[in-house]
């Protein structure tokens, strides 16, 4: 596995820790670990194929947030018997406040403030930078497409477009050989470029193209479809936008450039 896509999921367990962190007793401690070790053995015991870290305990007493690996965050109790797989909201006096959303938020935008882009394809504007926007991307998806006609609008608007690789079918398929192929090319942004349109069938893969890595990483903050784009404040917005809308929400002046 890439040294940055190691370290960005080594990132995000260490800051699930951070967030889940609140002064405790001895007492409480204990009762944690007691119910940690309980829910990983239950959890494992069912499906030992996939890795599970309990992060702490959610703001409902006896509820524990815990983080499958490349998967999703689930409140499963204290004795292990029973789990929800899907968001937490807290009840304010004005406002839902999505928890779960709030937790994946901070992950994603500490991981994205230290992630290189040596394994990204990256767009960069001729000019000044003044915006950057981290799309996972798929070469057999309509709207990923309809999105990379969008790019160089978004580069004349000073939006810099890093691309990951998550093909949607898994990676046993096409879609994998495809979007692995452009990662391993001579001129990855060309190549990936004729991808999108229908202009290159040859499969050529490299042995340490990050595409699995992408994928895994994705799946670890929230992302389930794509297009889905990331940004640096941690926001994930899923499906397309046209140029002008991603302008807008970036808080870009379209009109001065």
């Amino acid at each position: 596995m890439a040294y940055s896509i190691v370290r960005s999921l080594f990132l995000l367990a260490i800051s699930c820790a951070a967030l889940a962190e609140t002064p405790v007793s001895a007492a409480e401690k204990e009762a944690v670990e007691n119910a940690s070790t309980i829910i990983e053995r239950k959890l494992s015991a069912v499906r030992p194929d996939l890795g599970f870290k309990v992060l702490g305990e959610s703001p409902i007493s006896g509820i524990y947030e815990v983080q499958v690996d490349g998967g999703p965050l689930l409140f499963v109790t204290s004795d292990g018997s029973h789990f929800v797989d899907g968001n937490l909201y807290q009840i304010t006096p004005t406002q839902f406040i999505d928890l779960k959303e709030a937790r994946l938020i901070e992950m994603r935008r500490q991981i994205f403030s230290q992630l290189s882009t040596d394994e990204m394809i990256v767009f960069k504007p001729a000019g000044k930078t003044k915006a950057i926007m981290n799309v996972f991307t798929d070469i057999d998806c309509g709207y990923c497409r309809k999105l990379h006609e969008e790019v160089p609008m978004l580069n004349a608007m000073g939006v810099e477009v890093r691309y990951l690789a998550y093909p949607r079918a898994g990676l046993e398929s096409e879609s994998y050989l495809k979007i692995a192929t452009a990662w391993c090319a001579d001129d990855p942004n060309q190549s990936l470029t004729n991808f999108k349109n229908g202009r290159e069938s040859s499969i050529s893969i490299c042995d340490d193209n990050p595409v699995a890595d992408h994928f895994k990483l994705g799946g670890s903050i929230g992302v389930t479809g794509t297009p889905a784009t990331v940004l640096m404040d941690g926001t994930l917005l899923p499906g397309y936008r046209t140029a002008a809308d991603f302008a807008q929400l970036l808080g870009l002046d379209v009109q001065s450039n």
